[in-house]
């Protein structure tokens, strides 16, 4: 008995400092990491979270954007960054996801370097050309890419906005020239000036266009109409039979960090997902859908959605660079 009690002893004061640490936490700023630029849905989100976390802890919430290379150099700097819980990677599937099939070698490892937070919203894409393109429907921007294969371009700063372009062309059997962007506010741009015809982006980023009366839009990638434009129709309903593709966004800690401190970013960011100030700042103005999760639940979507998006690649005939 004395040696069972000794054992018991031995574990309590040996958890005791990652109590500590969790009860403490945050003492200082937070640090949210996001892979793309200022603007985007991504740098959005984190800004409506990190400001009702801010209001909760009373601790500064800092957003550090570091776009470009498709989310490694974000990626990158969060897995090597001290696993105290104060750097958190606010991403999408583009780095958790998609990466992984569409190079053959990434800079991190998206399970082996990071620990799962909570998953933080999903949502669907809307379809915009510029207003001078002359098709005013999905099926007009199909036929006239079946009359000229290849003469029309897509441009895309994410990999959600890239497959998407990636299923319509396979699903409607049409030819179109890829243009990547670091960032689909840097192709919304080039959108706007005619270097582009089109491209498929995150509501966040394209609506505010749309209804500004700048860009057109011709469909959702949504399996439903969105409240936000309830008269642009799905891509399915436009003609494509069956399309559908979504986005996600999710949060990360390095990997090794306190199981205390990665239940404490769960609970902060889970309450603050459903604040009602990130509902009116980031979540009702963009159509996004709230869509939290436990560590261990955000793991196992992950892994699943990991599987869905190597399908879509494959199926896409895109060759890892």
């Amino acid at each position: 008995m004395k040696r069972l009690s000794l054992t018991v002893l031995t574990a309590a004061l040996a958890l005791m400092p990652m109590l500590s640490q969790a009860q403490a936490f945050p003492d200082k700023p937070i640090t949210f990491v996001v892979p793309f630029a200022a603007g985007t849905a991504t740098d959005q989100i984190a800004r409506a979270l990190g400001n009702s976390i801010t209001a909760e802890t009373r601790q500064s919430v800092i957003i550090d954007n570091k776009a470009g290379a498709s989310g490694f150099i974000a990626s990158q700097n969060v897995a090597k960054a001290p696993a105290d819980g104060y750097t958190v990677l606010i991403t999408t599937n583009t780095t958790h996801a998609a990466n992984e099939h569409l190079f053959k070698k990434l800079p991190y490892d998206p399970v082996k370097d990071f620990a799962p937070l909570t998953a933080l919203g999903k949502g669907g894409q809307i379809m915009v050309v510029n207003l001078s393109f002359p098709a005013r429907s999905v099926a007009e921007f199909i036929a006239l890419a079946k009359k000229e294969p290849g003469k029309y371009s897509f441009g895309s700063g994410s990999s959600s906005s890239r497959m998407a372009g990636e299923l319509l062309q396979q699903m409607a059997d049409i030819k179109l020239l890829h243009v990547p962007y670091k960032s689909n506010t840097l192709a919304v741009t080039d959108l706007l000036g005619g270097q582009i015809d089109m491209m498929i982006t995150d509501t966040a980023t394209g609506l505010p266009q749309v209804k500004g009366g700048k860009l057109r839009a011709l469909g959702m990638s949504s399996a439903s109409r969105s409240p936000l434009a309830p008269d642009v129709p799905t891509i399915a309903e436009a003609g494509v039979k069956g399309y559908e593709m979504g986005y996600w966004f999710a949060a990360y800690a390095p990997a090794r960090t306190p199981p205390a401190v990665v239940k404490r970013l769960n609970e902060l960011l889970v309450k603050a997902a459903k604040s009602e100030s990130a509902k009116t700042a980031f979540y009702e103005p963009t159509g996004t859908e709230v869509f939290t999760t436990s560590p261990e639940e955000m793991a196992k979507f992950q892994a699943g959605e990991s599987q869905k998006w190597g399908r879509i690649v494959k199926a896409a005939g895109i060759e890892a660079e």
